[in-house]
């Protein structure tokens, strides 16, 4: 396990850089983590973040590309100019939860 530092907090890592503690999410962490990926958050990015992270909270999965793009209000072709190289693993990275199942 490895640990990453920002302002705020010492965050506990896996191997792939994903939270290992949900809990330790803030908004300013996943500005931060959107950041290291070149990305600025925009409200749809956040529409999408705080889907996946409410689906993980209340079910203990993130859901998959299918399902984020039929339940998020933002569809498939959005979700991957958001999200390059993979919206479903990225969104989980940036909301602070586990890496989807399915996910390479």
């Amino acid at each position: 396990m490895a640990t990453a530092t920002n302002v705020y907090h010492t965050l506990t890592l896996d191997a792939e850089g994903f939270l290992q503690k949900p809990e330790e999410w803030t908004e300013d962490v996943a500005r931060e983590i959107a950041a290291e990926h070149g990305i600025t958050l925009t409200e749809r990015h956040w529409k999408v973040v705080k889907f996946m992270r409410d689906r993980f909270l209340t079910t203990g999965s993130a859901p998959t590309i299918r399902s984020l793009g039929k339940e998020s209000g933002v569809e498939v072709k959005e979700l991957y100019q958001l999200f390059p190289k993979g919206p479903a693993k990225l969104a989980a990275k940036i909301g602070g939860i586990p890496k989807p199942h399915g996910c390479i």
